[in-house]
C-alpha cells in the first residue's frame, strides 16, 4: 500500500491550495481515503475522509472550506483547501483508511 501526497507549498491567508494524493497497492475504488494534518507540536488529525462511493466527512475546523474528492479511473484523492488561515499550517498525509500505513505528506504553510 502506497500513498503518496504532493502540492503543499507557502500562501497567504485567505489564499487556496489543492493537495492530491496519488494511491497504489490495493483495490482503490472500493476504500476509504483520508486526509489528515499534523501541526508542529500537535497531534495528528482528521482532516476529511471519502469513502469509496464518495460520502465525505470533515473535521468542524475545516468545514466550508475544504472539499475532498477522488478519481476511481485515476486512483486519486484531492484536497481542495480554500480560505486558508495560518491555524491551517501542517504537514498533510493521506491514508487508506483500512490500512495502517502512513505515506509521505505534504507542507502547507500559511502566513498572516
Amino acid at each position: 500500500v502506497q500513498l503518496q501526497a504532493s502540492g503543499g507549498g507557502l500562501v497567504q491567508a485567505g489564499g487556496s491550495l489543492r493537495l492530491s494524493c496519488a494511491a497504489s497497492g490495493f483495490i482503490f475504488r472500493i476504500n476509504s481515503v483520508a486526509w489528515y494534518r499534523q501541526a508542529p507540536g500537535k497531534s495528528r488529525e482528521l482532516v476529511a475522509s471519502i469513502t469509496g462511493g464518495g460520502i465525505t466527512t470533515y473535521a468542524d475546523s475545516v468545514k466550508g472550506r475544504f472539499t475532498i474528492s477522488r478519481d476511481n479511473a485515476k486512483n486519486t484523492v484531492d484536497l481542495q483547501m480554500i480560505s486558508l488561515k495560518p491555524d491551517d499550517t501542517a504537514t498533510y498525509y493521506c491514508k487508506a483508511v483500512r490500512y495502517a500505513s502512513w505515506g509521505q505528506g505534504t507542507k502547507v504553510t500559511v502566513s498572516s
